[in-house]
């Protein structure tokens, strides 16, 4: 439980934090040329994409009352931080692999959020449905409308002429 709680509160500083590592590990490793990529493009997605995955996790019920996330996400964003971390190493020879796999984790973990807030999200609306039909249908002391049907009222609006 401490483990998927440190990574609950782990999420928003990991979008400020894996950019940064990017831009640090261009320097120490000599990324050369390859800064441009990390200013242009890569520093933008790994921000935008873990702010966007933070919003989507927290957004779930049952992250929020527990204020920590599922074992799955616990996989998921070790799975997709720890290729981030080795992108930003800059490693020759496997540096297009990291990269590869790092989009296909983030996109696959972008998929997971949107699974589990889906599932969750479904589920709540069909309980909150059957608990308001229980909720009507057993209201006490309101007699059933088929015993109590009445003629609808009618009102008849005449128009007289002042001149008349």
């Amino acid at each position: 439980m401490r483990l998927r709680e440190a990574f609950f509160r782990w999420l928003l500083p990991a979008a400020f934090v894996l950019p940064l590592w990017l831009v640090l590990g261009g320097i120490v490793f000599h990324a050369g040329w390859g800064m441009l990529w990390v200013l242009f493009i890569a520093l933008p997605s790994v921000f935008l994409g873990q702010l966007l995955l933070t919003l989507l996790t927290r957004s779930r019920a049952s992250v929020r009352a527990e204020r920590a996330v599922s074992w799955w996400d616990v996989a998921g964003f070790t799975l997709w931080h720890g290729l981030t971390i080795a992108v930003g190493c800059f490693i020759d020879g496997a540096f297009g692999w990291l990269l590869a796999g790092a989009i296909v984790v983030g996109i696959g973990l972008i998929w997971l959020q949107l699974w589990q807030l889906w599932n969750e999200a479904k589920g709540a609306g069909i309980r909150i449905r059957i608990r308001e039909t229980i909720s009507w249908s057993t209201v006490p002391g309101q007699p059933s409308s088929a015993t109590t049907e009445r003629e609808p009222e009618v009102i008849v609006v005449r128009e007289s002429d002042p001149r008349d």
